[in-house]
């Protein structure tokens, strides 16, 4: 709620800056898998042409699908900053394993199993695999990023979400994201 308070202006302006330079909606929005396995819809500012297969490719880093627009989004995370309604709506969490579409969780679960403790808690907008890993383009490095994630899982405190949302913080400012 704070973010949505102290940011309301940003938002009309990223809405019309998105309308202006690409055609299409300015909110995308997926099913996520999020705790205990229900699904909602996440939401996120558009980063790639309508039509542009979002639902069934993952994004990779140089995206030749993304808007003009797009990489800044995703390099500033700002593109994230809709999920705060999901956060609202007690979809989400500030901290917490990245929600994934239920078809990788799936090919997930079959190699590594354990995934399945990620889903136990509500997923986050950021976490521990976001700021030590990244964003994760395919399977083999969503796995990567869930081993960041266990060691959260084992070890959740107060004190930890406060340091990666100060890690997230110093990312965001330096526009280090994917």
């Amino acid at each position: 709620l704070v973010i949505l308070l102290v940011f309301p202006w940003l938002f009309p302006v990223l809405i019309l800056i998105i309308k202006i330079t690409s055609k299409g909606p300015v909110f995308f929005k997926q099913w996520r898998t999020g705790e205990d396995g229900s699904e909602f819809l996440c939401y996120k500012f558009r980063t790639m042409k309508v039509n542009a297969l979002s639902d069934e490719l993952q994004a990779t880093q140089n995206d030749k699908r993304l808007t003009s627009l797009g990489p800044f989004l995703r390099k500033t995370n700002i593109d994230e900053l809709p999920q705060f309604f999901n956060v609202l709506l007690g979809q989400m969490s500030l901290v917490g394993p990245r929600p994934e579409r239920q078809f990788y969780i799936d090919q997930i679960v079959a190699i590594e199993p354990q995934y399945m403790h990620l889903t136990r808690v509500r997923p986050g907008i950021t976490s521990w695999g976001q700021v030590k890993y990244g964003y994760a383009e395919n399977v083999d490095q969503m796995l990567q990023r869930m081993k960041f994630d266990l060691i959260y899982m084992k070890n959740r405190t107060l004190a930890l979400d406060i340091k990666i949302m100060f890690y997230t913080v110093i990312i965001v400012f330096k526009a280090q994201g994917k």
